[in-house]
């Protein structure tokens, strides 16, 4: 993901080339027991699962096919062709009266480059009702084990401005680091001007950082996100504000560095 030593926009200064495909896979294993339920019925339970990394994709699960409740799955008609995977299979899931659609799949005759696909089985995250990674339920996704988010303070001075709206201003933000994101400067709630701000209805959640509720300003949507109660590697930001700066500006003193990109604008910036 993003200019990770094995992503397909991959930084120069590096004394070596990777002479590989441009989308990329490596099967790696999941360190952690993992359980799916849909419907009141254990899916699957496993110590055996592996993360199918692929360029420029969220790292997916993938399942022996001995450890999967089988007797739940329904094959379909659909199949998706994938040249660097094969041809994809799909099953449906099935409970009682409850069916997800599509949720299962399988490459049964996989290229020989990625032989080691045959025989496991991917599962759609969200068609799932719930998942465990080991006892604790997470959301979003299952957490890559080499994805990592570090907040630090930061004694930058910030301030926040739609057109001739000041919305923030301080001298005491956070500044969170994620693998494969742009950094991000946090405030303080005390320190944003929270009578030009309103509430909105979106509602997002990162498995590594929790959920977070957003603010409008004006017209303006989704302005700004925080997360009130932050999962323990983003404890640091909890009730922080983070800003989107495509949609205000976001401006520092000379005291950061030059060309950081937290402060500066970024022409594809990717949301919490």
């Amino acid at each position: 993901m993003g200019r990770g030593p094995l992503a397909a926009d991959a930084a120069d200064t590096a004394n070596y080339r990777i002479e590989a495909p441009q989308r990329r896979l490596l099967f790696d294993p999941f360190p952690r027991r993992v359980r799916a339920v849909f419907a009141g019925a254990t899916l699957l339970d496993t110590v055996h699962g592996m993360l199918l990394h692929e360029t420029g994709r969220l790292p997916q699960l993938y399942v022996p096919q001995a450890e999967m409740s089988g007797h739940r799955l329904r094959p379909t008609d659909t199949r998706i062709d994938c040249p660097v995977k094969g041809t994809t299979h799909f099953h449906s899931v099935t409970v009682e009266d409850r069916v997800a659609e599509d949720a299962v799949w399988s490459h049964p005759d996989p290229p020989a480059p990625a032989r080691w696909l045959r025989g496991y089985h991917g599962v759609s995250f969200d068609a799932m009702d719930a998942w465990f990674d080991e006892a604790e339920q997470v959301y979003g996704h299952l957490r890559d084990p080499y994805h990592r988010v570090d907040t630090r303070a930061t004694d930058r001075r910030v301030r926040v401005t739609l057109g001739s709206r000041v919305l923030a201003e301080s001298d005491r933000p956070v500044l969170l680091s994620e693998t494969g994101l742009p950094n991000r400067l946090y405030i303080p709630a005390a320190d944003v001007r929270a009578d030009k701000l309103t509430p909105s209805a979106t509602s997002t959640v990162c498995p590594y950082k929790g959920t977070a509720d957003y603010i409008d300003v004006g017209d303006v949507s989704e302005v700004a996100w925080r997360y009130r109660e932050p999962l323990s590697d983003a404890a640091g930001v909890a009730g922080y504000w983070s800003f989107d700066d495509t949609k205000v500006a976001v401006l520092a003193d000379a005291r950061s560095a030059p060309g950081d990109p937290a402060l500066r604008r970024v022409a594809d910036p990717q949301r919490p």
